[in-house]
């Protein structure tokens, strides 16, 4: 059989967009030779919903989007993800569905029985779950259909715990010829060397080949990576579609020819760039955007935000802004230019040292007798912010923040100042990593300067500051980052693993103190396998030391 993989792009909502879609990658696939296209996950309302889902037209506005789909598919059927109504009187009012679509109509329906509840996942909130997998009878094929969570069981996944049932288990005692997979699996890196295992394990447990479609783009803070794939029933990879792009893909189950997409399988590196980008990409696109604005520093967060979104949007679409004040020293000045020019980008110099002049002018009556501290610098930051909001507003440019996650996690950042925007570009993206990306895309040729990738960062808010004066080193910071936010490991488990007490009490006390900055913060990009956002849910309030 010649399956159709198609891989595409959605946007949440927009029914006759991902319409026009679906049926325009379907003639596409069947005039290729397709003898039946699947498509991703909740493909005709674009994943996740969310609370969309309890609009009074939504779910019916779905399924008449689906019957017009339904009527342009042929004799080539077309699987495709769907939200489908609970008619029971009990349970939830939805099922996360599939629809066999075939000679203009919907044949059979299948409905999702492991409804994800953790990390950004909500879906037990708005889906009942099906009691066990079904079975398509087509032509002489048995085929069972499954979506997505449905196959993430077993060792691999400690999450499978909390499931009652195995879909996988059905299939291993069932008469079946293949297992069809739609699914909307977010990307963080390593997902997808881990799904490739879970879909390996599936097809190695039922003994029957996967076919596994991943939907791709990027919607609010996700990005989908696609990497949509087959598998043999001995676990062998046999066709890989692109990462992080649209493609659409006929492989021939019959055949012994591999059909790897060369970028299916790549540096880590390569992986969080191109995520990034289509993230910021997507963000700014699908919210109506055109134009990105960053305030450009000298340092290297703003220079690889202004070469992300230089890619994303295309440089022509690109407004840098250096904002220098009196403390700012002439090589940052000189970088901010430097790159602006190896980018391509628009470059503008507003000088705030008036603006921070007239604020401190302002407050003087009530801060008289006050020695200077940390309100005077963050003055100048949100200065900084003044100006290019009003940029943003009179040229309807995204303002892009350029806080990285090592920073944000400590509060290392400023109110209003420069966390003020509309997309966290590299919130996500730890400090360690920042260098690590920004060597990865001068790898060629210089584009971030390297003066900025080697000299010591600083915030330049007071003179001769280093992050360091207030900051352990950031290998250091990271890796405690990283084990206090992503494994929620203790402060003695920290310590025990051989960091010195004070600079872990100091950290965690840091990361507490400033969750209430986080939850003012502009949405951030997910490239970590535990984010600032939906998937992480700790209260402002709270006493918890651990």
């Amino acid at each position: 059989m010649k399956i159709g993989l198609a891989q595409i792009n959605t946007i949440v909502g927009d029914m006759d967009g991902n319409r026009r879609r679906i049926i325009d990658s379907y003639h596409k696939l069947v005039e290729a030779g397709a003898e039946l296209v699947v498509y991703p996950e909740l493909v005709v309302t674009g994943y996740p919903p969310r609370d969309l889902l309890f609009k009074s037209r939504f779910v019916p506005d779905n399924l008449a989007s689906l019957e017009k789909i339904a009527a342009a598919v042929g004799k080539v059927p077309a699987l495709v993800g769907f939200v489908d109504l609970n008619k029971k009187s009990k349970g939830r009012r939805f099922f996360n569905a599939a629809a066999w679509c075939e000679r203009g109509k919907v044949r059979q329906v299948a409905h999702k029985c492991l409804l994800p509840t953790y990390d950004v996942f909500d879906e037990d909130r708005y889906f009942e779950a099906a009691e066990e997998p079904t079975i398509f009878n087509w032509k002489g094929w048995r085929l069972g259909i499954t979506i997505c969570e449905d196959i993430w069981t077993g060792p691999i996944i400690e999450t499978s715990r909390h499931y009652d049932t195995d879909p996988l288990s059905f299939f291993e005692n069932a008469d079946v010829d293949m297992i069809l997979n739609l699914s909307a699996s977010p990307w963080h890196y390593g997902k997808d060397s881990t799904r490739q295992a879970i879909v390996r394990t599936a097809a190695l447990r039922s003994g029957k080949p996967i076919i596994y479609v991943n939907a791709v783009g990027g919607n609010d803070e996700l990005i989908f990576d696609g990497h949509s794939m087959v598998m043999s029933e001995q676990g062998e990879l046999l066709c890989g579609l692109a990462p992080f792009e649209e493609d659409l893909q006929v492989f021939d189950l019959e055949t012994d020819e591999k059909q790897l997409h060369p970028e299916f399988q790549r540096d880590s590196l390569a992986d969080i760039h191109d995520a990034l980008v289509l993230g910021l990409r997507d963000y700014a696109h699908k919210s109506g955007f055109r134009k990105g604005l960053i305030g450009l520093s000298g340092g290297i967060d703003s220079a690889l935000t202004a070469a992300l979104a230089a890619k994303a949007l295309g440089p022509e679409n690109v407004i840098g802004i250096s904002l220098p004040s009196a403390i700012s020293s002439q090589h940052s000045r000189d970088d901010a230019a430097v790159l602006a020019k190896n980018l391509g980008i628009q470059y503008d110099t507003l000088p705030i040292n008036k603006v921070v002049d007239g604020a401190m002018e302002t407050l003087k009556p009530l801060f008289r007798d006050m020695a200077a501290d940390v309100t005077e610098e963050n003055v100048q930051a949100r200065a900084r912010g003044l100006l290019l909001m009003a940029v943003s507003n009179k040229f309807g440019a995204l303002l892009l923040t350029t806080g990285n996650k090592s920073e944000v996690s400590v509060g290392y950042c400023t109110l209003y100042g420069d966390m003020a925007g509309g997309l966290a570009v590299i919130s996500d993206v730890p400090k360690t990593r920042v260098y690590a990306l920004s060597h990865w895309v001068n790898r060629e040729r210089e584009i971030i300067p390297w003066n900025t990738i080697r000299k010591a960062p600083s915030a330049e808010l007071r003179p001769d500051q280093k992050d360091e004066d207030s900051l352990p080193p950031y290998p250091i910071l990271d890796a405690i980052l990283k084990r206090y936010i992503e494994e929620g490991q203790s402060s003695d488990e920290i310590i025990e693993a051989g960091y010195l007490p004070e600079v872990v009490h100091d950290v965690i006390r840091k990361v507490d103190l400033n969750e209430y900055k986080r939850k003012q913060a502009a949405p951030g990009l997910k490239i970590t396998p535990l984010a600032f956002g939906v998937g992480r849910r700790i209260p402002i309030v709270q006493k918890y030391v651990g």
